[in-house]
């Protein structure tokens, strides 16, 4: 197990992929930066979540960056010994196989709300999404129990961290959403998704 500060790189793209990780407390933010230097963010990955390895399977130098959002635990496996393992429990690989197939849809779907949506859509697509992944029913609402600043939705969705405030402020005056700092409660959830369409 390894402690990692917030807001270490853990790889970046052309490191030799060496290792597969298995995030054990904290956040990881998967991304890649073009050359004009707009971060596009892929996935943020939570307590429980394992990463680094598709590029360890195809042999393959890191395609992508993974950085620290908050202070984490992380787990590092070791190429050979992550080799054995599937080698001895062809049951893992097949749950492998499932969740890349997961990821590979969820960028997918980015992908296309980057192509036929705009930007207020995107954002609700986002923050519909995360109310069925990461929220909590309570009395008001769905409480979204992940804290991602506006910047960090930006780099989700595709626009500037301006653009994401000025939405979110008008997601709060319609009354969609409610936020107590990094808090989001989305208080009309089908009025939220309505605007995806």
């Amino acid at each position: 197990m390894e402690e990692v500060k917030k807001r270490q790189p853990l790889y970046l793209p052309g490191d030799p992929s060496s290792s597969v990780y298995f995030l054990k407390r904290g956040r990881v933010k998967i991304a890649n930066t073009a050359p004009s230097g707009k971060e596009v963010t892929f996935d943020i990955l939570e307590a429980g979540d394992i990463f680094g390895e598709l590029d360890v399977l195809e042999d393959a130098p890191r395609s992508t960056s993974a950085e620290t959002l908050d202070d984490a635990l992380i787990c590092v496996i070791p190429r050979k010994d992550f080799d054995q393992y599937l080698a001895m429990h062809p049951s893992v690989m097949y749950k492998l196989t499932k969740l890349i197939g997961l990821r590979l849809k969820k960028i997918q779907s980015r992908v296309e709300d980057l192509v036929f949506r705009e930007v207020p859509a995107r954002l609700a697509h986002l923050l519909s999404e995360l109310g069925k992944t990461e929220g909590v029913a309570e009395k008001q609402g769905i409480r979204l129990n992940v804290k991602l600043t506006h910047q960090e939705m930006a780099n989700l969705i595709g626009c500037s961290r301006e653009t994401v405030s000025a939405i979110m402020g008008q997601f709060r005056d319609d009354g969609l959403i409610q936020t107590d700092g990094r808090t989001i409660t989305i208080l009309k959830p089908s009025a939220l998704s309505q605007l995806v369409s």
